[in-house]
């Protein structure tokens, strides 16, 4: 794996190897436009167009090297924290069973210790999130820390990398037990669902950072040993429980409205196409922050999502969207309410000088592919790479019987009347930074 970096060191005289010259972020999206080319591979990009775009190489242990040991060296700072910490009053299991509650549950007004109820799109700050916070916690150590190692070979990364893998995976005392028997509950109606599955989502970034660490000495075989031993538990439990066997048998995770309202994806707009931006930029206290935009002729209209909602549309219109992704991170979009049909991607024109977008925003001419197999028919969740455009296709049906009542929030504070909705990156800590916009159905 070590050559897929193509390294050039020297070095810095910290023991630390430096590896090539530091591109910015920006010229990392520039070199990835118009394909996801092998993870992590140093190669001439295939072209988007019919052109020679005369792209650069990609070397992403330079290009993200002064991030990863950044953020490794503070990661080495902070002791393994596991799930035990953090007591589940409301769980049905024990101290070592992962516990989390669906979000939009809430106490019912009219029967306060009763079952709770649900109110879609808004979130319940009350619930308990401790459990998914810890794990999207380790999820960024992991991978920070076996990054650093893989472009460094110094010691000290691996071994914190297995100071957590020891106290998730291994140490009696505070291991997770491999099973979701207790994820996405509802007080008053489940102990768990599931749907919980999609909690262990960030699992996958550290399965993938400890399979880094085969080749360090701090990776002693009894804890690789016992690490494969607890996901091929937490594999099995997937594949064999009653809430593992209901995700994999489910037909659809759309919602109630899809049958009645969207049987085909022959839909054609009602009007023009409308542009929208996945941005990121930093708060005014130097945090990254991602964030949802309507670009401009001069800027990619990143706005916050109190802000006055500008995603509105007709009960029954049909709308296409082309969504840029200007960031340098791929991002799982959602859609509330809503079922899309992914029609194409396409690489955005980019200043080969700087890497990032020419305003206003367009498309490179050619460049345009059709969605994957994987990616056709209805979905409610669409991949977005850096350096694409991808457009898709929407109903704004309302649920059929009653009719939505309107949002007294949006109507009391912008003088909207109409069903409030959401969309956002299904990244928790993207979606609460700022990468989610009402969708206001009139």
């Amino acid at each position: 794996m070590i050559d897929s970096f193509q390294m050039t060191t020297k070095n810095d005289g910290d023991g630390e190897a430096i590896v090539g010259p530091r591109p910015s972020r920006r010229t990392f999206c520039a070199a990835a436009v118009g394909a996801f080319v092998p993870l992590l591979a140093k190669q001439r990009l295939p072209s988007p167009a019919s052109e020679d775009l005369h792209l650069p190489e990609i070397d992403v242990a330079a290009i993200d090297r002064t991030r990863i040991l950044r953020a490794a060296k503070r990661y080495l700072r902070e002791a393994p924290v596991t799930i035990t910490a953090f007591p589940a009053v409301r769980s049905a299991g024990g101290k070592h069973d992962y516990f989390s509650e669906g979000d939009y549950w809430w106490p019912d007004p009219a029967n306060p210790s009763g079952p709770y109820i649900q109110r879609d799109g808004l979130s319940n700050p009350d619930n308990f999130i401790q459990h998914r916070h810890a794990l999207l916690q380790l999820s960024v150590q992991m991978p920070a820390l076996s990054a650093a190692w893989l472009i460094t070979r110094t010691e000290r990364y691996a071994a914190h990398a297995v100071r957590h893998l020891r106290a998730w995976f291994v140490d009696e005392s505070t291991r997770i037990n491999p099973h979701l028997e207790f994820a996405q509950a509802i007080h008053g109606r489940t102990t768990g669902r599931g749907i919980g599955i999609i909690d262990t989502l960030h699992l996958v970034e550290v399965a993938r950072a400890a399979a880094v660490l085969e080749g360090s000495r701090s990776l002693a075989n009894d804890v690789r040993d016992d690490v494969k031993a607890w996901f091929a538990a937490y594999l099995n439990w997937m594949t064999t429980s009653s809430h593992g066997i209901e995700e994999r048998e489910a037909k659809t995770a759309l919602p109630i409205t899809f049958q009645a309202t969207q049987p085909g994806t022959s839909i054609q707009p009602d009007n023009g196409t409308k542009a929208k931006t996945l941005n990121e930029d930093f708060d005014t206290y130097g945090r990254l922050r991602q964030r949802l935009g309507i670009p401009t002729r001069t800027g990619d209209g990143a706005s916050d999502y109190l802000e006055t909602p500008k995603d509105i549309a007709q009960a029954g219109e049909v709308q296409r969207w082309t969504i840029f992704n200007l960031t340098g991170d791929t991002h799982p979009m959602h859609f509330h309410l809503v079922n899309v049909v992914v029609r194409k991607r396409e690489a955005w024109k980019f200043d080969p000088n700087t890497g990032g977008p020419v305003f206003p925003l367009s498309v490179i001419p050619g460049s345009a592919r059709l969605p994957d197999a994987n990616e056709k028919g209805w979905k409610e969740t669409v991949r977005m790479n850096p350096g694409e455009a991808v457009t898709v296709d929407m109903k704004f049906d309302l649920p059929p019987g009653k009719p939505a009542p309107p949002s007294p929030r949006l109507l009391s504070k912008y003088g909207i009347q109409g069903a409030e909705y959401v969309w956002h990156c299904h990244i928790l800590e993207h979606e609460e930074h700022d990468m989610m916009h009402v969708m206001a159905v009139i």
